[in-house]
């Protein structure tokens, strides 16, 4: 994952240099928040990949055959659900990240983070209780 974030930074004319004391982080301020951004968006991708799609009751009949219309309807649509889920998850982090100033540090962007976190899981609350 680090790999991936490093060579989209470098195309997009991020310095990539690590510090000595502490190498997890990145020297340039700029660099280390959109990594942070990188692994918010990641994680947030995948609990919106993990929660289910429907959420009415299913006959004990439906159930078994979910599987195969499941199958059936991935062969059909392709890549085309996968790429407008990136395409949500994508908009949703960055309108969270567009509320934040230059001023709130990494400290703001944590708190982004928390915030979509807390979200993700009301709404995944909401569909188990519904």
């Amino acid at each position: 994952m680090r790999n991936a974030f490093e060579a989209w930074a470098q195309r997009d004319g991020h310095i990539v240099r690590r510090r000595e004391d502490k190498p997890d982080e990145y020297l340039v301020f700029e660099t280390q928040r959109r990594w942070v951004i990188w692994q918010a968006a990641l994680a947030h991708g995948k609990t919106a990949a993990a929660t289910p799609k429907s959420s009415t009751k299913a006959s004990p009949k439906e159930v078994a055959t979910e599987p195969v219309r499941a199958s059936a309807q991935k062969a059909l649509q392709g890549g085309s659900d996968e790429a407008a889920m990136r395409n949500r998850v994508l908009n949703e982090v960055l309108d969270a990240f567009s509320d934040l100033d230059d001023a709130a540090g990494i400290e703001g962007a944590l708190k982004v983070i928390q915030s979509l976190k807390k979200k993700q899981k009301a709404l995944a609350e909401d569909k188990a209780e519904g």
